[in-house]
């Protein structure tokens, strides 16, 4: 992080960080807390958004509620410090103790300072309370509680109230915070929730390098990235750097993240940090046999490289990433000829020459994946989609058809009743078990275009629908959604294909062609489909600007009709209208 800001000229001290920062607490108020220490849970970000915390007490004191126990004085914290409550300070020489905590014990050290005020303890009488209401010795409590009934009496203190007073001090001690503790576990958490305010790009470059292997909390930032309106550019690797790294956008100008070349599955961290190294000392890589003839042979192998171009870190030097990945034995072929080549000095018949002059083996003649393939190869990479999610083209149906995406769903709902929902996405992971009755169960991980989500499915829809999970086709889920302690609960009702549900939806089509000559075979395909309602437009990228034509008539269009476009050669992709 500070490497990160330092590029940009910035110089931060965090012990000098003013703490009334409104950006901040802005922030924190709105619960937008993702990579912001000990806040990042569902359940405390909702407590922040009805907290609405605007000073560092606060956050002292969210750190100390939300734990089992403290847990049940969240709501009247809340209703006390807008003024829906009147605090109870049980008695009015306890004001001044419990005054910032709008009456209620949170802390350790407010249970020592009553037994001081109140019952006129000692500094190491009142930890010895504090230690015996932690134990709940029942001897030992009720030594101490004829002990502070004594003291407060001579204070004045009725009896009944010391009793009162005393019981609610056990209650509180038994799972109070140390404040200094919780002082310093707020103090990191405003530290982050300031950077994430003031510099977003940077903060969550640098949490992203922090979790460089962990794909999970990789996605998760990735989401919030398109949250904040944050691009996360591809893996280049003429632009990428080892970790994540901040540049401008080349469409926006704005900053963006650039995705960092170790952080594709299975390259390596030290294997990147050579190829960087050789780019910074030697200039970006020309082509791919350019590149091939720079790698380091020995600490390079065929997956690295296979994975490099699914992740289309190599698109920069070839945008056909099907014949890359075809070519991966041959260009290690020449990595290794050259580096045998520098390792016995001797020059080629082009030694002398400029190597972008050599002449360049032919590469297999292969045709490039698909899209839904090429997104496939992607997944496997990077460990989600990066350039684009294999629904993003059925947004308009999905919306048709009362589909939501996961992010979309209520954070918090009320009551034990489930409530119903339908969901898309694409199976990813599947994990089965059996429960003590002898019954296989499953929970499966599923992909929308925001983000990673869990089913659980029982024993007799995982046995009636385990192949449909299995094609790695879009799916229809439909869920009926329970609330958890810290995430929401998906239980499967039913699944089907999303084309069939779809298929009277989508009130046309929209073709993106590659290349021109593929209009002749799109229009015999719609041709066979004329006299329905849906229309059929063709947008076709020209070197100066994209141009929309509108085919006249009506077609029927169904997921027979998306497929067989879908299909034809030089069709780049296809979107419901």
């Amino acid at each position: 992080m500070r490497d990160l800001l330092a590029a940009r000229g910035v110089v931060l001290d965090l012990g000098s960080l003013p703490l009334d920062d409104r950006g901040a607490y802005d922030l924190l108020a709105r619960g937008e807390t993702v990579g912001v220490f000990q806040l990042e849970g569902a359940g405390v970000r909702d407590m922040l958004k009805k907290l609405r915390p605007d000073c560092f007490e606060d956050i002292i004191a969210v750190v100390s509620l939300y734990r089992p126990g403290p847990m049940e004085n969240i709501p009247r914290y809340i209703a006390v410090k807008h003024g829906e409550e009147a605090a109870d300070y049980l008695h009015p020489a306890l004001q001044g103790i419990l005054t910032e905590t709008h009456g209620i014990m949170i802390y350790q050290e407010q249970v020592m300072q009553i037994a001081q005020l109140l019952a006129g303890y000692s500094l190491g009488s009142a930890d010895l309370l504090r230690r015996a209401m932690g134990k709940k010795i029942p001897a030992e409590m009720e030594a101490q509680r004829q002990l502070f009934i004594e003291g407060a009496g001579g204070r004045g203190v009725d009896a009944a109230l010391a009793d009162q007073i005393f019981d609610q001090m056990a209650k509180f001690a038994g799972y109070g915070f140390n404040k200094s503790h919780a002082a310093a576990y707020a103090l990191v958490a405003y530290q982050t929730a300031y950077l994430k305010a003031n510099y977003p790009v940077e903060f969550l470059a640098a949490l992203m390098t922090l979790d460089l292997g962990n794909t999970d909390k990789l996605n998760v930032f990735r989401q919030e990235l398109d949250r904040l309106d944050i691009n996360l550019l591809p893996p280049d690797i003429n632009r990428s750097e080892v970790t994540f790294a901040v540049e401008a956008d080349p469409k926006t100008g704005k900053p963006a993240i650039r995705y960092a070349l170790a952080a594709v599955k299975g390259v390596g961290g030290q294997a990147m940090s050579d190829l960087v190294a050789e780019r910074a000392a030697q200039g970006r890589f020309k082509d791919l046999f350019d590149f091939a003839g720079r790698l380091d042979a020995k600490s390079f192998n065929r997956r690295q490289f296979e994975n490099l171009a699914k992740a289309g870190a190599l698109d920069c030097l070839n945008p056909n990433r099907a014949q890359i990945f075809a070519a991966a034995e041959q260009l290690l072929r020449q990595a290794s000829l050259a580096a045998e080549e520098r390792a016995s000095r001797q020059e080629s018949l082009f030694g002398k020459l400029d190597p972008s002059f050599a002449p360049r083996p032919a590469l297999p003649l292969v045709a490039d994946w698909p899209p839904a393939e090429k997104l496939q190869h992607e997944f496997a990479a990077i460990g989600f989609y990066l350039s684009s999610h294999p629904l993003d083209s059925y947004a308009k149906s999905l919306e048709r058809a009362g589909v939501i995406r996961f992010a979309e769903l209520p954070a918090g709902l009320a009551g034990n009743d489930a409530v119903r929902f339908k969901l898309a996405g694409i199976a990813v992971g599947k994990k089965e078990r059996t429960s003590v009755r002898g019954n296989r169960f499953a929970f499966v991980q599923m992909s929308d275009p925001s983000g990673l989500f869990e089913v659980t499915l029982f024993s007799e829809m995982l046995g009636e629908m385990r192949e449909l999970l299995d094609s790695g086709q879009p799916l229809v889920v439909t869920v009926d959604v329970r609330s958890g302690e810290e995430s929401l609960r998906l239980i499967a009702q039913k699944i089907e294909p999303l084309d069939a549900v779809v298929a009277d939806a989508a009130a046309g089509l929209r073709v993106f062609l590659g290349e021109a000559r593929a209009l002749s075979s799109l229009k015999s395909v719609i041709t066979r489909e004329a006299g329905g309602r849906g229309r059929v437009t063709v947008v076709l990228d020209l070197p100066s600007r994209e141009v929309e034509i509108a085919i006249p008539g009506g077609f029927k269009v169904d997921p027979r009709t998306r497929a067989a476009v879908k299909s034809l050669p030089g069709i780049i992709d296809v979107h419901d209208i």
